[in-house]
């Protein structure tokens, strides 16, 4: 049983191995003739797609470098801008918190005066 059943197995695989070969050779003979002839015909082609294909990426790349540079400018002179108007801000805040200090001391001194004169008219009353 076992002698039979490895010469059905033997024979089975040796049949396989001789169908693979025809397989190849029938290849080898037909379709790398085949193939050659349509690959000299589509690699000139496909060559000239990939040159396409490169000059358009960099012409993104030249185009993306080239809005980069001007977004940075732009970055920078808002950059500036901001820091104008920041100065400005507070030159203005500084300017109006001056102007409060000067009321208040005017008020103040205005108040000093008004009750020292009455202060002082009040003296003049309770001497009398």
């Amino acid at each position: 049983m076992l002698k039979e059943f490895e010469e059905k197995r033997g024979d089975r695989e040796v049949e396989n191995l001789f169908a693979i070969l025809e397989n190849l050779t029938d290849i080898k003979d037909t379709q790398v003739e085949k193939i050659t002839k349509s690959s000299v015909a589509v690699f000139p082609v496909l060559l000239e797609k990939l040159d396409q294909a490169v000059k358009l990426s960099e012409e993104v790349e030249k185009d993306y470098l080239e809005l980069q540079k001007i977004n940075q400018k732009k970055k920078a002179e808002n950059f500036e801008k901001r820091q104008k108007e920041w100065s400005q801000f507070i030159d203005d805040m500084n300017f109006k918190c001056q102007r409060i200090d000067n009321t208040f001391e005017e008020k103040e001194e205005e108040l000093r005066d008004l009750y020292a004169d009455l202060n002082h008219k009040l003296n003049i009353t309770n001497n009398n």
